[in-house]
């Protein structure tokens, strides 16, 4: 009987955190397929990656990303227009 109190905390945790909801939800767009794909795990982790919450430091990564673009762009049209200057001496 501790086991059963154990496995039904355990689905009750599962519930409240929304993992049965999404595990669901995959499970219905996976049997919703109409081509059954050859891998069903592998279809579950595309989708399981694709709905799992963003991590606040993959979005300051990608904001920091932008800024460097940004920047290296600058950087390539100083060095153009250097370049340009030097040519004239």
């Amino acid at each position: 009987q501790a086991a059963d109190s154990k496995r039904e905390q355990f689905r009750q945790y599962l519930e409240k955190s929304g993992v049965l909801d999404v595990l669901t939800k995959m499970l219905v767009a996976l049997y919703e397929e109409p081509e059954k794909p050859n891998s069903a795990l592998d279809f579950l982790k595309h989708h399981l990656g694709a709905s799992a919450p963003e991590n606040p430091e993959l979005e300051a990564l990608r904001l920091e990303l932008a800024e460097m673009k940004e920047k290296y762009e600058a950087v390539l049209e100083e060095n153009k227009t250097l370049k340009s200057k030097v040519k004239v001496y």
